[in-house]
């Protein structure tokens, strides 16, 4: 499974099926999501500058740093045209989580179903964000089997968020690290490329047997 942790959820196969359904075939007239958070992230000012790269040398930079506090990002990445919404928040606790579901609402046009790929995370399942869910049916909620977050596209984003524009950078305080979430994020938007989902499910299962079968020869 190239890496990734074999997941023991009960309901795995179900899970799975409806996942990469709506990513390989999405319902008409409704919007998909692939939502979650980057949490804690750091705003790590180095102790001295780094060197750009030039011809001959690697560019640089000190392996100790300062820290000066974290940010919290919801992000809910459009599955169908690559768009991203998202805001960054001190903390990720229940409320954050209303206040981002809320963002998506005022986002998408009434008439249209929204459905959400989220993760197990207890956050997600509030007693507070089930009552949300009541008030709001159009939204439909699609949680991830437990230790599956591969199959979470945004998971993609983040990770190119990570290298792109977070991982060689110093920032002198959390405003500073937020301008630079907010600067990649408008860029992304203004020029959105959806991520393709190709493996099927049952693509998917044939590997996880695979991986099980090789587990199970240890």
């Amino acid at each position: 499974m190239n890496g990734y942790k074999l997941s023991n959820d009960p309901r795995f196969v179900e899970k799975l099926k409806d996942i990469v359904g709506l990513y390989l075939t999405p319902p008409e007239h409704a919007v998909v999501f692939a939502c979650d958070e980057k949490s804690q992230i750091q705003a790590l000012d180095r102790t001295q500058p780094g060197l750009p790269m030039k011809k001959g040398r690697c560019g640089t930079m000190t392996h100790d740093y300062k820290r000066h506090g974290t940010t919290s990002l919801f992000a809910a990445l459009n599955v169908k045209d690559g768009t991203v919404i998202s805001t960054c928040q001190p903390r990720h606790r229940h409320q954050e989580w209303l206040r981002f579901l809320n963002l998506i609402k005022t986002n998408v046009p009434g008439d249209q179903e929204v459905h959400l790929i989220c993760d197990n995370y207890a956050t997600h399942k509030h007693e507070k964000v089930r009552k949300w869910a009541k008030r709001n049916p159009r939204f439909h909620f699609h949680f991830t089997p437990t230790s599956a977050s591969w199959l979470n596209m945004v998971e993609r984003f983040f990770r190119d968020l990570s290298e792109n524009a977070l991982k060689r950078g110093s920032f002198y305080n959390v405003n500073d690290l937020i301008g630079a979430i907010t600067e990649y994020i408008n860029a992304h938007n203004e020029d959105p490329k959806p991520l393709v989902w190709t493996a099927t499910a049952n693509d998917i299962l044939a590997k996880v047997k695979r991986a099980r079968a090789r587990l199970h020869k240890l």
